[in-house]
């Protein structure tokens, strides 16, 4: 190829990358300087739990713990069926189906169109679908974890004096560490959580725990979170017990 025409097609591939990759990163940018936020510090102790101790009253806390099985569909991707006291989950998405035995993993299967999947093949399907549970799971059930081993709570005061509930996971899950900030209505019912999590590369971003559903059981649970311009939606919600 010749010098001018190789420079040529360089500048082309260098323009079209700029094109698209520039405008991104002023997103990026303007998203960071407008909402990144340093982890607020807060106070442990009993004011803390009382503040855990109302939500979990306002959503019904006793008629979660008696609901035995949970059904749901995350963004119409992923389909959940939760037997909540045995702790085994059945995850479909695609062409997959994993039944995850989350005390004890080792006897989780695999399927792919039904047919058992073993050896490699079997342990990333079950990673995979156990790293979809924590996180999905997470946005139906994140204020009954309140009280989860290795979950710290604490007291924050915010900038208009109203406290919210700060909760950091020491332990479990996908992601240990990760921290969230619970905003409440005057009933002490969640409103919202903004989040300090290892896996988004802005700290502080701001989710809403909004249009509830009561299943048959009389918990709560939500039906759809608003993160910046995004929308999760969470359907095909059952309780039963």
């Amino acid at each position: 190829m010749k010098p001018k025409k190789f420079k040529k097609i360089a500048k082309i591939i260098t323009g079209v990358i700029v094109f698209f990759t520039l405008p991104s990163l002023l997103f990026f940018g303007y998203l960071y300087f407008r909402y990144n936020e340093d982890l607020p510090q807060g106070v442990q102790g009993v004011e803390a739990d009382a503040l855990a101790n109302k939500m979990l009253e306002s959503l019904n806390y006793e008629a979660y713990k008696q609901t035995t099985d949970i059904e749901w569909t995350f963004k119409n991707r992923h389909h959940y069926i939760w037997d909540k006291e045995n702790n085994i989950c059945s995850v479909h998405w695609k062409d997959y189906k994993v039944v995850l035995h989350l005390n004890y993993p080792g006897r989780s299967k695999a399927y792919i169109h039904s047919f058992d999947v073993l050896d490699k093949q079997r342990d990333e399907l079950v990673a995979e679908a156990l790293k979809y549970f924590n996180n999905d799971s997470f946005w139906l059930v994140a204020p009954y974890k309140v009280f989860d081993p290795g979950a710290e709570r604490r007291t924050v005061i915010l900038d208009n004096g109203n406290k919210a509930l700060l909760v950091t996971y020491t332990s479990g899950g996908s992601t240990p560490g990760d921290s969230y900030l619970w905003q409440f209505d005057p009933s002490g019912k969640p409103m919202s959580f903004k989040m300090w999590t290892s896996i988004l590369p802005i700290d502080g971003l701001e989710a809403s725990w909004s249009d509830w559903t009561t299943t048959v059981t009389g918990a709560q649970l939500p039906t759809f979170h608003k993160l910046l311009f995004l929308g999760l939606e969470i359907k095909n919600i059952k309780g039963t017990r």
